[in-house]
């Protein structure tokens, strides 16, 4: 599947689907085999403990996102699917990251801390571990700007979202 990229959008797709061994790989695969890459995914246990929720992001273009989630809901496990567009929805990231922080370095540290309102995790001679949630464009300018320090090492989530309003996904077990 080619997208002329001129056309391709971000889409942030929840999917609740049930706790079991197995669900990951096949939700994946289908987005796999679709042509899509996954720029971001995240997995957590829902207030039931027998759904988990997937949030995936993807770029493609309304006609393919349409046909997946056509073919998600073909999906034996998959119990509901949403297609959150960034404008209305809540969507954040967590990051960590190790940067170098000898004691020159910690004050000029602190400021980014302070701007970004990040958190200090961990503190060495030589090293800090700060924390940082956010929309994308946060994050990545804080790494950008950490990267005159040293980055030493990072991790970060991905993406989950909630749309914003009063209307909520659940699970067919809540309606």
């Amino acid at each position: 599947m080619y997208i002329h990229p001129e056309n391709l959008r971000r889409y942030t797709v929840g999917v609740l689907v049930d706790n079991e061994p197995g669900v990951l790989s096949r939700v994946s695969g289908l987005f796999s085999r679709r042509g899509f890459n996954i720029e971001s995914l995240a997995v957590g246990p829902t207030q039931d403990d027998e759904v988990s929720r997937i949030t995936i992001v993807v770029k493609g273009d309304d006609a393919h996102i349409e046909q997946l989630v056509q073919q998600l809901y073909k999906l034996i496990c998959v119990q509901k699917v949403q297609v959150m567009h960034s404008r209305n929805a809540v969507e954040r990231q967590l990051l960590l990251v190790k940067v170098k922080a000898g004691p020159a370095e910690r004050e000029g540290l602190m400021r980014l801390v302070d701007i970004f309102k990040a958190k200090v995790l961990d503190v060495t001679k030589s090293s800090m571990i700060l924390q940082i949630t956010g929309e994308n464009d946060k994050i990545a300018s804080l790494l950008s700007l950490l990267e005159d320090y040293g980055v030493l090492e990072l991790v970060r989530t991905g993406m989950v979202a909630l749309e914003r309003g009063d209307g909520v996904m659940t699970s067919d077990i809540f309606d």
